[in-house]
């Protein structure tokens, strides 16, 4: 079956699930029949992939470890004209499920992101106030480095076009997926939304596999990775001048004392200071090389992704 002549495809990416799968799977078939149903087990030791196909959904064994390993699977192996991506957890509003999809259809959109919205009563059962401003805070940076108005960066509800699907490259391995996956829309100046849904806790018995700590070092390394990636001449020019200056701070007495006596006295202090100038230097050229071939991969990443046909 289509939907408005599109093929909608359900991809669920989880790990240890069998309390939540089958509730995810049924209530997101109920909210809209027309979907295709993949479940993507990754390792589960428990019955996920048991309920998965008892909830009439095509079970996918995936063997590496971590979301990010899920996701290039999906993409590689689900052909749709529209991805619709949730958690098995049961916590994302499956009812919400055709907005998201009619808003990429309308607006003609490449990536919709479903904005978590929680009830005050249960914030601190399905998203603890840490989680929030933990969210808040690397949102708000990769804003800042690379532009673009998200604000759940980090919501695993969302949907995709097949031109997004099919030109993302999936280079990360966990949970920091989500980034590079808003990251990819924002290079390639991609169109994209945001609807608000509504964001439940874990039944009993299910757990997170989030690791709050452990997993947020890695979504602020993914950052730095992908602003060293994606904006070269940025990164490494801030470098520079942090080297430029201290070489400017210790490098300016020894100057002035040569001016007025003639004399280096301090020989290892004006040695130093020349070494991080010339450091300096060599991170600017670093960075205006890498520019050059990050600009010829993303041109070619474009070209890629226009010669995708939408449907």
């Amino acid at each position: 079956m289509k939907y408005r002549d599109h093929r909608v495809a359900l991809v669920v990416p989880c790990y240890n699930e069998g309390i939540t799968i089958y509730n995810t799977v049924t209530s997101f078939k109920q909210a809209m029949p027309e979907l295709e149903l993949y479940v993507f087990d990754n390792n589960s030791t428990d019955n996920t992939g048991k309920e998965a196909r008892r909830a009439g959904a095509e079970v996918i064994f995936v063997k590496n470890p971590g979301k990010g390993n899920v996701v290039r699977r999906i993409f590689a192996d689900v052909d749709a004209d529209i991805y619709v991506m949730t958690d098995g957890d049961d916590t994302y509003e499956a009812e919400a499920v055709r907005k998201l999809v009619d808003k990429i259809i309308d607006d003609k959109l490449d990536m919709v992101v479903g904005c978590r919205v929680v009830a005050p009563e249960i914030a601190e059962l399905a998203y603890r106030s840490g989680h929030q401003w933990g969210n808040k805070m690397l949102t708000g940076t990769v804003m800042k480095i690379f532009g673009g108005q998200f604000t759940d960066m980090l919501s695993g509800y969302r949907v995709f076009s097949r031109r997004y699907a099919k030109s993302f490259p999936a280079l990360a391995q966990g949970f920091e997926t989500e980034t590079e996956l808003t990251v990819h829309a924002l290079e390639l100046r991609m169109p994209y939304g945001e609807v608000t849904t509504k964001y439940s806790e874990r039944p009993a018995g299910s757990e997170s596999k989030l690791s709050t700590y452990k997993d947020g070092f890695r979504i602020l390394n993914m950052i730095i990775r992908l602003f060293m990636r994606e904006k070269p001449i940025i990164f490494f020019g801030i470098i520079a001048l942090i080297f430029a200056l201290f070489s400017m701070l210790l490098g300016v007495p020894v100057i002035t004392e040569f001016l007025q006596t003639g004399l280096v006295p301090r020989l290892p202090t004006a040695v130093l200071s020349s070494s991080l100038m010339m450091i300096a230097i060599a991170c600017l050229f670093a960075g205006l090389v890498l520019d050059g071939i990050t600009t010829s991969r993303q041109e070619t990443k474009r070209l890629f992704y226009l010669n995708i046909h939408k449907s």
